[in-house]
């Protein structure tokens, strides 16, 4: 019951909605608009009314109006009508769409249902049909009308094409099929060589349009077939004028017709055109044709009638035709180059000449002869060269001061041009410049000199990593007074040329003058090689090799370089094109940098790769005095180390070897076992007697005996014997010996029995050392304190070791 109960009010709205769509077919609902085709822009009005008797569910409650204009709701006005009826009015002010769709609704539980529609459409009066034309067709003679539609009217519009002085006195005409501009009247609506009157009309829902009205005869527009070009003559010989036979297409024959020509040569940009020429069929003559030359002709006619808006024939099929050749006429340009030819006193002659224009070559050129001298009583002079090139090297001898040059043809040889060989040495111009004059031409300009030109050469030279020389690469301007000339011939886009300007002066040739330029630049293809040349820490110098002159596109303005780290922002310098090298500085030490370099013209730049390197921790210098530093420290060391190794003298020197007393004489009798006693300062020991066990003379001078000692040697002894004394404790035995100032002489064994034990008398007072010191030694000085061997020759444990002085 409850899933039933939910289902309840879908089943009712989806009934009531089927019951407004039904009512609304049946008259529910109305929907006026007035008028439904209006101009764009203007206002438009409608209504919908609502009958609540036929519109089921809709009986009770308050009916709801609104609209939609396609998709967009818009606000109209509500009121009750008559019997019962709901009225809704709309205005729209300015009607902006060509074509819409307005919809009335009633709102039924809060959603809108559409139960009426109208269309509207919205555009312009027809635009007037334009370039009215007919052409009568000789096959059916039916007359065949086109036009141009006006300006779109964004409504459906129909053209029709009406005529009228027909046979049947009434207006008549076509309809084009398909929307197309175009319709044919047929012959049965037609009366030929009678004036008709022909006009179009556009019509639709907001007016009509008509064109122009055309008063013409349909035979005075009548399509004529193609006259046929007979023969083709030159007439008389040796004169610029040809003669054409031609005939009129089938036909045409009982018609006064009116004809043109038009014929061209295959260099020539456009027809010339011959009209006027009038008959039914003949000849026809036109004169100003160059000889030698190929000619095509063309031919066309119409009634001669016919008005303006006559129609011409198809142009006939072309026919070629070849005038006779003549001799050449005019002089040639030549430009020369001489130089001695070595040994023999000849001249080396490089001679160029530009060939003859068409209208002075009279034909195909042979070719050309270069000659010494004029011909002279039917006589040819000696020919240096013959050939069809236009250029040709040859030796004259020394002092030629001219040449003739001519060319000839299968009609003959035109006059000979007499090219004297000047020297190049008058003034030069100034202030000569090249500018584009185009995509593929360059325009020269230079001062007028002070001297009067007779006429200038131009030179030009593509520049390129190979050299090469360009034949027909100049040219000559015969203008003295001008100042500029134009170069056209093998100018290319992007290519550097050199240009050379030679003044021609009445009795010499003036020194070039020299200039480069580009028709066109544009960015390099690519930028040059970044190489490291030298770095340290805080400079990186850099260079580069400079750009082939095929790759720069124009003319380089200048180099940039580019560098940045990781912990630093790009930074760049600009340098000169003249420049190849550049240093960086300001870097920080062990870093890592990357640089690209960017070359540059006045038409755009273009980046080359990146170059990473890394800054020094060192300079040069520094390194240096390192690297000398720890060379000198190593070389020290091995120095050392040898010296240490190797060289006896050095151990001597620094370490000096001391007897070891344990391998002396003296050691062999000391008893093998001694009472050992720890060592004690010398200041707790108590004096006392020492007893002796052994003692051990050691040799003297010769001449001395032990123990005397010379008076003078009281005073100041030079040179004393230094003891060697172990003592021990009181009453011990003390080992000794002593070392005779005169220098170790050698150990001898004491004579058996041991020495007797003596007693250590210092500290007695008794003075039994002092005086002249008849039998007693003398110790002057105490061993040094950090010799411990010498320490332990001490007697008796004195402290300090002093000279014994005499009583």
């Amino acid at each position: 019951m409850a899933r039933r109960g939910a289902g309840t009010p879908f089943l009712l709205q989806l009934s009531l909605l089927l019951l407004l769509r039904l009512g609304g077919t049946l008259g529910c609902a109305s929907v006026t608009v007035s008028p439904p085709v209006v101009p764009l822009g203007s206002a438009v009005a409608a209504s919908c009314t609502i009958r609540r008797e036929l519109c089921q569910g809709l009986e009770q409650g308050r009916v709801r109006i609104s609209w939609m204009l396609d998709n967009k709701p818009v606000a109209g006005s509500q009121r009750q009508g008559p019997g019962g009826t709901e009225v809704s009015n709309l205005t729209l002010p300015r009607f902006n769409h060509t074509q819409a769709r307005l919809f009335c609704c009633v709102e039924w539980n809060g959603t809108k249902q559409r139960v009426g529609m109208a269309e509207i459409r919205a555009g312009y009066p027809p635009a007037k049909p334009l370039n009215l034309s007919c052409v009568l067709n000789l096959d059916d003679y039916g007359l065949t009308c086109q036009w141009q539609q006006g300006t779109n009217s964004h409504l459906p519009t129909s053209f029709v094409l009406k005529c009228t002085g027909s046979r049947a006195q009434a207006v008549t005409g076509c309809v084009p099929r398909g929307g197309h501009s175009h319709c044919t009247v047929p012959r049965r609506l037609l009366q030929l060589y009678r004036q008709m009157e022909i006009w179009v009309s556009a019509t639709n829902a907001l007016g009509t349009a008509e064109s122009e009205h055309l008063l013409i005869d349909p035979m005075d527009v009548a399509k004529l077939d193609p006259p046929t070009l007979q023969s083709i003559q030159s007439i008389p010989f040796q004169t610029d004028c040809i003669a054409l036979a031609w005939d009129v297409a089938r036909g045409t024959q009982h018609m006064e017709l009116q004809c043109e020509l038009r014929y061209r040569a295959p260099q020539d940009p456009a027809w010339a055109l011959v009209s006027g020429i009038v008959g039914q069929a003949g000849t026809a003559q036109r004169c100003g044709f160059l000889f030698g030359t190929q000619y095509s002709f063309q031919m066309r006619c119409r009634r001669s009638s016919a008005s303006a808006l006559g129609s011409w024939s198809e142009w006939s099929p072309s026919r070629n035709y070849t005038t006779h050749e003549k001799a050449p006429t005019g002089k040639l340009d030549a430009w020369w180059g001489a130089q001695p030819a070595g040994a023999g006193g000849r001249l080396e002659v490089q001679l160029r000449w530009k060939a003859p224009r068409q209208r002075e070559a009279n034909g195909r050129v042979l070719g050309y002869r270069v000659t010494l001298s004029p011909r002279r009583r039917g006589r040819d002079p000696p020919t240096v060269c013959n050939t069809t090139r236009t250029q040709c090297n040859f030796s004259v001898p020394a002092g030629t001061s001219s040449v003739r040059l001519s060319a000839y043809n299968a009609a003959g040889e035109s006059a000979p041009t007499e090219v004297i060989l000047l020297e190049r040495t008058g003034q030069p111009l100034s202030g000569l410049r090249a500018v584009p004059g185009g995509e593929r031409s360059l325009r020269v300009h230079w001062e007028a000199p002070l001297a009067p030109v007779t006429a200038y050469v131009l030179e030009w030279q593509r520049v390129a990593a190979e050299p090469g020389h360009c034949g027909g690469c100049w040219q000559m301007e015969r203008d003295g007074a001008a100042t500029t000339a134009l170069i056209q011939d093998g100018i290319e886009p992007f290519q550097r040329y050199n240009i050379s300007v030679y003044p021609l002066y009445e009795g010499a040739v003036g020194v070039p003058a020299h200039t480069t330029a580009y028709s066109q630049q544009k960015a390099p293809s690519h930028a040059p090689k970044l190489h490291l040349k030298r770095i340290s820490k805080s400079e990186a110098e850099l260079c580069w090799e400079p750009l082939p002159v095929e790759v720069q596109n124009g003319f380089i303005t200048s180099y940039t370089i580019f560098w940045a780290s990781s912990i630093t922002s790009m930074a760049s310098a600009t340098v000169s094109p003249s420049l190849s090298s550049f240093a960086i500085r300001g870097l920080k030490p062990s870093t890592l940098y990357k640089v690209h370099i960017m070359a540059s013209t006045a038409a755009g730049s273009t980046n080359g790769t990146s170059l990473t390197l890394v800054t020094t921790v060192l300079d040069d210098s520094e390194l240096q005095f390192l690297f000398l530093s720890l060379g000198l420290v190593f070389v020290g060391l091995m120095v050392l180390l040898i010296c240490f190794q190797k060289n006896e003298r050095m151990k001597e020197h620094l370490w000096p070897s001391v007897p070891d007393p344990a391998n002396s004489s003296l050691g062999k009798w000391v008893p093998a076992a001694l009472p050992q006693e720890p060592l004690q300062s010398l200041a707790a020991r108590e004096p006392g007697p020492a007893a002796i066990s052994a003692v051990t003379v050691l040799e003297g001078e010769p001449g001395k005996q032990p123990g005397k000692e010379p008076p003078a040697l009281s005073a100041a002894p030079p040179a004393l014997p230094r003891p060697y004394v172990r003592q021990e404790g009181p009453g011990e035995p003390v080992q000794y010996a002593r070392v005779g100032a005169a220098g170790y002489r050698g150990q001898r064994l004491l004579p058996e029995p041991a020495p007797r034990f003596y007693e250590n008398l210092r500290g007695r007072g008794d003075g039994g050392g002092g005086g002249g010191g008849g039998g007693e030694w003398a110790f002057p000085e105490e061993p040094p304190a950090t010799f411990p061997l010498l320490q332990g020759l001490r007697i008796g444990g004195a402290e300090e070791l002093h000279e014994c002085r005499a009583d």
